[in-house]
């Protein structure tokens, strides 16, 4: 007799005992009512501990955010980037669990609505521990998918933004912004919802893990703060402002943490996209987290190899030299799985394989339209996640399949991909226009709102920093770091003028061997 049924029995002829009378329908009863709660709640158990697992690895990506950040900019701004990815993590949590939470999921789950209006500091829980632990894991997994969202900037606006106005950008990105994208895609009152009980054109957006409410939010984000901020000194123009023929690399001190950064974020994709599926008590959704995750792996290396072998390909026709770019192979594996999320756990292999490849060729395009229009982007965070991120929103309306979307929402839909209503001769395209317009929506969505507000804050001077804290270093203006580690980045000149400027230093340094020593670094 396994442990449930045995429990269960011993716990109901203990409650007869207790009574003194014994029927035999009355004690198959009992005993089955309380194996079907023990198993329920074994299963409850095991859904929340899955989520936590799948939270914690979607948590691990902050490391590899900070390690791609980090090698991607020059070693005078290192401190200062590695912070705000910190300030990331920091300011979501706290937004998220203040207002976060229930914009994104509270109200009547029977009512459209735009915005969520319950569980604000998350003081909406039941009676029973089982459903609160099941809360609790549900914020814990969408915080980290908040984080995420706010990270996708950090790199994007390196070495010239404000510290006070990233962590004013994290705050409002995860409390308000991305949380109402989240309801009206995610939560069953949203009015793009699939699990609205009338969903939009009858079907609904279908985004599985995030293509476009984390990806697309976040790097639509980044293109709006980059372009108002404007490039980093030197990269496009000289000091006198005049246009370079060609744009300065400024590259970065560290491709090996570059590399790092990528192994973390790739592996951290994988609970990302798994623990979408929310739950694994049934092999229903087993099957569709395995998928998920496989797919993810497909997509990723998929796009990987087609960005390096293309952009090897072009290299060599324009330059008569091949070239194997570090860069291409990286950013294009992150493009493939920032595609991948939106669908990875509704289509076939092939399919993952097909929306990589693309996003390989999505993210060299992209990349190198940014360059042309003057649009500075540190680690390529823009081509990866809105490029990437929009294709994988277009890629689910023509690809998910009807046995995927069968596994995955437990019923034969009425509607499938593009490709596939095609092969039935319908052309039906419901599921591809509820993309589109899931698409325009969260890019609406945040244009009109982020837009104005990091214009206000470059209105009030909170925005960039000054061009002479920008030319030290933001590690030197905003950290103390004490200059003789930085390689010939900083001119001493420049260094002299920023000390006499701000008053900060009695000594200023001339050399490398004249330093004050007062004034140490204070990270070191």
């Amino acid at each position: 007799m396994n442990y449930p049924v045995s429990q269960s029995y011993m716990k109901c002829i203990d409650s007869f005992i207790e009574s003194g009378e014994i029927d035999s329908v009355t004690a198959l009863q009992c005993i089955s009512a309380e194996v079907t709660k023990a198993e329920t709640n074994s299963r409850q158990s095991l859904e929340t501990l899955f989520l936590i697992y799948c939270a914690t690895l979607v948590f691990l990506m902050q490391a590899g955010f900070a390690m791609i950040c980090s090698g991607c900019v020059r070693k005078k701004n290192v401190q200062n980037t590695i912070l705000k990815n910190l300030l990331d993590v920091c300011g979501s949590s706290l937004a998220f669990y203040f207002v976060g939470y229930a914009f994104a999921f509270g109200g009547d789950p029977n009512k459209t609505s735009f915005i969520g209006n319950s569980n604000f500091l998350l003081m909406d829980t039941a009676a029973d521990s089982t459903s609160n632990a099941i809360l609790y894991a549900h914020w814990l997994f969408h915080f980290a998918f908040a984080a995420t969202a706010a990270t996708i900037v950090a790199g994007t606006l390196a070495e010239r933004c404000q510290m006070n106005a990233y962590l004013l950008y994290s705050i409002m990105l995860t409390g308000f912004v991305y949380p109402v994208t989240v309801h009206n895609i995610w939560s069953r009152s949203g009015f793009l919802s699939i699990l609205n009980p009338k969903p939009l054109f009858g079907n609904g957006m279908i985004d599985f893990a995030g293509s476009g409410v984390v990806h697309v939010t976040g790097g639509f984000t980044a293109l709006i703060a980059t372009k108002l901020l404007g490039p980093r000194k030197g990269r496009f123009y000289n000091d006198r402002g005049e246009k370079l023929r060609r744009p300065n690399l400024l590259a970065g001190h560290s491709k090996s943490l570059q590399m790092l950064g990528s192994f973390i974020l790739w592996f951290g994709w994988f609970g990302f996209n798994a623990g979408s599926a929310l739950k694994i008590g049934s092999n229903l959704n087993t099957i569709v987290i395995a998928k998920a995750v496989a797919n993810t792996a497909l997509a990723g290396g998929s796009s990987g190899v087609t960005a390096l072998l293309v952009n090897l390909f072009v290299t060599e026709r324009k330059t008569g030299e091949p070239v194997y770019k570090l860069a291409a192979a990286m950013n294009g594996c992150l493009t493939g799985l920032a595609a991948i999320t939106g669908s990875c756990g509704i289509i076939e292999p092939w399919a993952a394989v097909m929306i990589g490849a693309v996003a390989g060729l999505l993210y060299l395009f992209t990349s190198n339209i940014l360059e042309k229009v003057c649009i500075d982007d540190a680690v390529d965070a823009i081509p990866v996640h809105l490029a990437g991120g929009s294709w994988g929103v277009i890629a689910t309306g023509l690809l998910a399949s009807p046995r995927g979307l069968r596994e995955m929402y437990g019923y034969s839909m009425n509607h499938v991909g593009w490709f596939y209503s095609w092969g039935r001769g319908s052309g039906d395209f419901t599921i591809m226009g509820c993309q589109i317009v899931g698409l325009l929506c969260i890019l609406f969505w945040t244009f009109s709102v982020m837009t104005p507000f990091f214009l206000f804050l470059n209105y009030m001077g909170m925005l960039r920093s000054d061009s002479l804290e920008e030319i030290v270093g933001l590690d030197v203006s905003y950290h103390g770091y004490t200059p003789h580690t930085m390689d010939g980045e900083v001119r001493n000149e420049d260094l002299e003028e920023y000390y006499r400027k701000n008053k900060r230093y009695e000594k200023v340094m001339v050399s490398d061997e004249e330093i004050d020593m007062d004034n140490v670094d204070r990270f070191e």
